[in-house]
């Protein structure tokens, strides 16, 4: 089940990330009790709507802390933007009518329900509204407003706007790894997304780090207006690899690499 479907449960409740749902604040975790991804929990509480519906539009806004400093005076700072490294944003919609359609319909999604935009009111509103077929969104709009409370956005660290304090950086990519479609006709289709990411806040005094994770989504298409449109939508945690034995960045250089390099949208 998931927002999708009208069931306020599966927001908050089931074992990972093939149920989408929203944080219980009786969990906690290793990093505090903060969730790793704003839209889903699990066993280990992480917090995504998949939300992910952190993708999570495939416009992501994140809260970028500027740095003037350079070991080149000359270096002009790059120009990057949320969604693309050019500041030209790609094509998010009017996807093919064909399975690889549906596909890359589906990875776009999936990166904007997992998004640090979910989070932001003003954003969170658009987001449901050019994603959702017409007959979910107001329902959705009402449960991700709930789900996504003032409270919920404290117990991140972030205002009531969803942005970090002054020297954090709130962080929630989506990388879709592959996909594949489990069902298809000519009106619907069932795509299935493998993703992996970052997630947490960058920042010395946080208690959320910044941490990877690994998992699937589950979007139920419809064929709508020339277009597919999610009617639907869950998460599972997985498949997950051995980590490798990466050396760990500094917030600072985390928080440094989301200004500097623009996140992607996805095409099959």
């Amino acid at each position: 089940m998931s927002p999708g479907d009208g069931n306020d449960d599966d927001l908050y409740g089931g074992t990972g990330q093939t149920r989408t749902r929203l944080p219980d604040g009786g969990q906690g975790d290793v990093y505090g009790g903060a969730a790793r991804r704003p839209a889903r929990s699990s066993s280990r509480s992480l917090i995504t709507v998949v939300g992910v519906v952190v993708l999570l539009i495939a416009a992501i806004a994140f809260a970028n802390r500027g740095d003037s400093s350079s070991n080149d005076a000359d270096a002009k700072k790059p120009d990057t933007s949320p969604t693309a490294p050019t500041g030209t944003k790609p094509v998010t919609s009017g996807f093919a009518h064909d399975k690889q359609g549906a596909q890359s319909a589906a990875a776009n999604y999936a990166v904007a329900l997992v998004s640090a935009d979910i989070l932001k009111p003003d954003r969170r509103t658009e987001i449901v509204r050019q994603l959702f077929v017409p007959d979910k969104v107001a329902g959705l709009e009402a449960k991700f407003d709930k789900a996504y409370s003032t409270d919920f956005l404290s117990r991140l660290g972030l205002d009531t706007n969803g942005n970090a304090p002054a020297g954090q950086t709130y962080v929630s990519r989506t990388v879709p790894v592959g996909t594949k479609t489990t069902a298809y006709s000519d009106g619907t289709a069932t795509a299935e997304v493998w993703c992996t990411g970052a997630f947490g806040t960058a920042g010395e005094s946080t208690k959320n780090p910044v941490t990877n994770d690994w998992f699937t989504m589950t979007l139920k298409l419809r064929w709508t207006d020339g277009d597919w449109k999610v009617e639907s939508f869950s998460q599972k945690d997985g498949p997950s690899p051995v980590n490798g034995d990466n050396k760990i960045s500094s917030a600072d250089e985390i928080a440094k690499a989301v200004e500097q390099y623009g996140g992607f949208t996805y095409a099959r």
